[in-house]
């Protein structure tokens, strides 16, 4: 199975040799929040982490916490947005380390501009290409060489956005939906490969993009915290995960309200 360790024996003289095949998981967005956190949480003896961000120097930081926690890893200064970079990157990084499990993180986030119109449209095409584009591509590259291998597991990073219509942040709501309703899909295509696709739904956690949104948080979870909770739950590889819990009840509620309640009800914040 992919997601254990794998023992190869070869006989040499009367005895045998153990080779341990890491669990090898590759985080994107990793220099900071979300993927910071869960890069030290996943850190242990007989992980490979390969650790992709922009901020070399915070990775390098990441990555020396992580070393100390026993595991080993790989830090690589990449832009998700430059998309054909990305492609040529993961298909390389896959061939030399196969990977176990592949953490798409990497997120653009913020508010319109509440004195025009509509967004920005280069900052339009940037959170377009950063939270849908990249991780869907990422995904679909690595699904196909993770079935060829026998199972994997694929970790898409959402938001509870996805699931309320945001007039302050049209694009990025639907970026987070569009991946919710990949990530549904993809798992349907998978499940007789062996490859487990699960969807990560968080709400508000502390980290600088949910800082620059100028509106209240509720249930604001810090990024240590929210890491650990994903931590313990991905070993068992679910479908869906949202965190903070109380958001679970919200979905369900504006589910159950009419469409045109639910937006008379955000419209007031």
């Amino acid at each position: 199975m992919c997601q254990q360790f794998r023992f190869l024996t070869s006989a040499l003289g009367r005895g045998a040799v153990a080779v341990m095949t890491p669990n090898t998981i590759l985080i994107t967005g990793a220099s900071s929040g979300i993927g910071a956190a869960l890069a030290k949480h996943l850190a242990k003896p007989g992980t490979h982490l390969i650790l992709w961000g922009r901020d070399e120097s915070r990775l390098a930081d990441i990555a020396q916490a992580c070393r100390q926690s026993g595991a080993i890893v790989t830090t690589a200064s990449v832009d998700v947005s430059n998309i054909e970079d990305f492609k040529a990157r993961l298909l390389a990084s896959d061939t030399a380390t196969p990977l176990t499990q592949a953490i798409f993180n990497a997120g653009l986030g913020g508010t319109a501009d509440a004195d025009r119109p509509g967004e920005d449209v280069a900052r339009v095409e940037a959170i377009s290409m950063v939270n849908f584009v990249s991780p869907i591509v990422g995904a679909t590259m690595l699904c196909e060489r993770m079935a060829a291998r026998g199972g994997g597991h694929i970790v898409l990073i959402g938001s509870v956005s996805a699931y309320f219509p945001l007039p302050m942040a049209p694009t990025y709501a639907s970026t987070k939906a569009g991946l919710a309703m990949f990530a549904e899909s993809l798992r349907m295509r998978m499940a007789k490969h062996n490859v487990a696709v699960t969807l990560v739904s968080p709400g508000f956690i502390d980290t600088p993009m949910s800082r620059a949104f100028d509106s209240p948080k509720p249930f604001l979870m810090t990024a240590e915290t929210f890491a650990r909770i994903i931590a313990q739950r991905l070993p068992s590889r679910p479908a869906n995960v949202i965190v903070p819990w109380q958001y679970t009840v919200l979905r369900a509620l504006s589910h159950a309200l009419p469409r045109a309640l639910t937006r008379a009800i955000i419209n007031r914040h």
